[in-house]
């Protein structure tokens, strides 16, 4: 009889771990499954971020092209604008001249304003440039344009890139 009991008892408690093991497998089992529903809750969340960042990257990388086009332009423009001034000057097609401030002999340095042949001169007295120092004068003038539009350039860059 004692053999049938520890026996009825081996048998219940075998049954109790088993049942035990099924609840507790079916409990990792939920959990399992929820643990992964989060991982792709979680790589969806990030591969949606990365594809935003992705084209706000793209948008800026438009928009820093499409600046660097318009400062390109006007960069070649003002070497353009420059180079035919320039070929002016050169051909004696163009004079360059310089307003005088006044007649003032007192001044130390009364330069007479001529006139073209034929021509009148209305307004104040002029003095013409050597072509020479005209050339220079449009070469540093060039050298600022093209400072000026370097500028601008890396201040749209730097607004593009603090937006």
């Amino acid at each position: 009889m004692l053999v049938l009991a520890g026996l009825l008892i081996a048998v219940g408690a075998g049954g109790a771990w088993k049942i035990q093991d099924w609840r507790y497998g079916k409990q990792l089992a939920e959990q399992a499954r929820l643990h992964v529903e989060d991982l792709n809750q979680l790589t969806l969340a990030a591969s949606t971020q990365q594809r935003a960042e992705q084209n706000k990257r793209l948008a800026l990388e438009q928009q820093l092209q499409a600046s660097d086009q318009t400062h390109h332009r006007a960069l070649t423009d003002a070497q353009r604008d420059q180079s035919r001034l320039r070929d002016r000057l050169a051909t004696a097609d163009l004079r360059l001249s310089v307003l005088l401030a006044s007649q003032d002999s007192s001044a130390g340095c009364a330069v007479p304003a001529t006139t073209a042949t034929g021509g009148l001169v209305h307004g104040a007295p002029r003095a013409r440039l050597d072509p020479a120092h005209a050339q220079r004068i449009v070469g540093i003038t060039d050298d600022g344009d093209q400072g000026l539009i370097a500028l601008q350039a890396c201040q749209a860059y730097v607004r593009a890139l603090t937006r």
